[in-house]
């Protein structure tokens, strides 16, 4: 049986890579570029980041259930990451913080519309029992992209005098090149073609029909996402903590060389140990994270709570997208990814506003507390779940059947 990663992950992966580095360049500097350039506030920010990450999860769903009613999927995925490219230039126009809203939130809808077709594309171009791996590659050149990203903006902003701006153009570029490999490189498998011949295509009410696996998982990914708000208040705290605005990035930088180290690592491992449990170990991670984030004073040890946060996200990122899609048949996985990302996206959106509030009236101690209390919570409902089910250990696949 081969290990092998079909080479379209691998392109996928790359594509990732390049348009993680162009929007990181701009996140890490964006939280900062607000507050201190534009006058924003904190409520301002995460209504920014919870308004346009909602709506991202209002295109997943939708880009999703086309993906399998089309039965074609890249054309979506080019056209999330062609739009996400446009939007680059907007940044550094910004002249107000309602631009960069503007400019934020046509980037995510970008990343709304690829998000569910491209997650189930890795689905049909990998065998099951890889499945884990792939994804957890996938997530890892990703990573890789958004760790490179706000070293490089370090770099740019001691080379320019901390010009936000000219970073922000700069950032442009890698995101056109990911769309470049996108349209050469990647090929779908020959069967959707047939099948949108054949016109063998699902309609949207049959996602209902989808098990108990698969709403299990959505549940999960929703309470992570309570429990996880934007990580612009990652960037935010790292600020509050010390740092200068040239070096801000490097909390991110932190957070995701953790997570590039540990995504690929822990998704291979989820082919072959029970991916329920490897859920709740990154639950566990998380709320060790937010305890130091909330306790944290000297800027080392809030960089070390954000090197943990890292490590949760290898451990379910990755994880969480290979449940979906052994939850879900082939014929429905764009609807399947389509459902989870939206509902997780709405949470997402919550739990930014409750951050940015949190953050106004209580400090970074009442944000990072309320996260470890809501990823307490998303704990507990998984061991539950898990003891309740009695499942034998090993492979979790798909969850509780």
């Amino acid at each position: 049986m081969t290990t092998h990663i079909p080479r379209g992950v691998w392109v996928l992966g790359l594509v990732s890579l390049c348009m993680d580095l162009s929007s990181e360049m701009i996140h890490s500097l964006l939280p900062v570029f607000l507050v201190s350039a534009l006058g924003a506030s904190k409520v301002a920010l995460g209504l920014i980041e919870g308004l346009a990450e909602g709506a991202a999860s209002f295109a997943k769903v939708f880009s999703g259930v086309l993906s399998d009613r089309f039965g074609r999927r890249k054309p979506l995925v080019v056209g999330g990451y062609g739009l996400a490219a446009l939007a680059k230039p907007l940044f550094p126009l910004a002249a107000s913080a309602m631009w960069v809203f503007v400019a934020r939130f046509v980037d995510r809808i970008g990343k709304g519309i690829r998000g569910a077709p491209r997650d189930a594309l890795v689905a049909d171009l990998t065998p099951p029992h890889v499945r884990g791996a792939a994804y957890g590659l996938r997530q890892a050149l990703d990573t890789a992209g958004a760790l490179a990203g706000p070293l490089v903006a370090i770099v740019l902003m001691a080379a320019l005098a901390d010009e936000f701006r000219a970073v922000f153009w700069i950032a442009a570029v890698p995101a056109l090149v990911a769309v470049a490999l996108l349209v050469l490189f990647v090929r779908e498998p020959s069967e959707h073609a047939q099948r949108a011949a054949r016109r063998e295509l699902p309609h949207w009410k049959e996602v209902a029909k989808l098990g108990g696996a698969f709403w299990f998982v959505v549940t999960i990914g929703a309470a992570f996402s309570l429990a996880r708000f934007s990580e612009a208040f990652l960037v935010l705290r790292a600020s509050d903590a010390g740092l200068t605005h040239t070096w801000t990035p490097l909390a991110l930088a932190v957070m995701n060389a953790t997570y590039v180290a540990s995504a690929y690592p822990f998704g291979k491992l989820s082919d072959r140990l029970d991916r329920v449990w490897l859920l709740a170990g990154g639950l566990a991670v998380l709320i060790a994270s937010d305890a130091v984030l909330a306790l944290g004073q000297h800027v080392v040890v809030i960089l070390a709570g954000v090197a943990m946060w890292g490590v949760h996200m290898g451990l379910t990122q990755g994880l969480l997208s290979a449940m979906v899609a052994d939850a879900a048949p082939q014929s429905l996985r764009g609807s399947a990814f389509g459902v989870f990302h939206f509902v997780s996206g709405i949470a997402t959106l919550l739990a930014s506003l409750l951050a940015g509030g949190l953050w106004t009236w209580y400090g970074p101690a009442g944000t990072f507390v309320a996260g470890a209390m809501f990823a307490s919570a998303a704990l507990a409902g998984v061991v539950w779940w898990r003891v309740r089910h009695r499942l034998s250990h090993g492979r979790g696949g798909a969850g509780p059947p």
